[in-house]
């Protein structure tokens, strides 16, 4: 991992951190951007990738009968309910500058992952949390080629335009111009603006 990344990651994890340390109790159970999923169980997620061992992987896969989500799902859920809300932003902290990462998962996982579930908890919440455009682009870079998040599958026939960067990616009728944090919600499946259709003809 480059000195760039982990200083990047560091940073946007202080910074959820610090949107969780201002969460008062009910909003903690509010459901986020991720079905299933409330706030809580996002911010237990977050204390898991430098926690996940290769050994607890495999395990919990075959309990979850090769469903990753449900997985990933249970293992959230299960550490939301073990750890009241200030241990968890404790622990986010604690771990904020590591490298450490879950099994299998990129340089840029980790960041992304923050940088998209710092939306789903703030958005739900109508709590304005700013994603930074260089990391968001680096996210997009990562994401859109990757099989792991379908977002080739989802960009299909799509142009994507960044309004706050000089980025595009993409070809096909249909264009979505949005600022890079919203795309980088959309290509992770995150329901945001629809791409616009092709143009109308003159």
């Amino acid at each position: 991992m480059t000195d760039t990344i982990l200083s990047r990651l560091r940073a946007e994890r202080l910074d959820f951190a610090d949107l969780l340390d201002d969460l008062g109790p009910r909003e903690w159970d509010v459901p986020s951007l991720c079905p299933g999923w409330t706030v809580r169980d996002v911010a237990a997620h977050l204390t898991l990738s430098t926690r996940t061992t290769l050994p607890l992987v495999l395990w919990r896969a075959v309990r979850a009968r090769g469903d990753w989500n449900r997985m990933t799902a249970d293992l959230a859920r299960e550490r939301a309910a073990a750890f009241p809300p200030a241990a968890l932003v404790a622990q986010i902290r604690e771990t904020a500058g590591s490298a450490r990462r879950a099994p299998d998962a990129g340089p840029l996982d980790p960041l992304v992952d923050v940088l998209v579930h710092g939306q789903d908890i703030a958005r739900p919440l109508g709590r304005v949390r700013e994603m930074p455009v260089e990391p968001a682009i680096a996210g997009l870079e990562h994401v859109l080629p990757s099989r792991f998040y379908g977002a080739r599958q989802r960009m299909r026939g799509t142009r994507l335009v960044a309004t706050d960067a000089d980025w595009s990616a993409g070809e096909g009728p249909a264009e979505m111009r949005a600022p890079a944090g919203d795309l980088l919600l959309w290509a992770t499946g995150r329901a945001t603006t629809p791409p616009a259709g092709p143009p109308a003809a003159p």
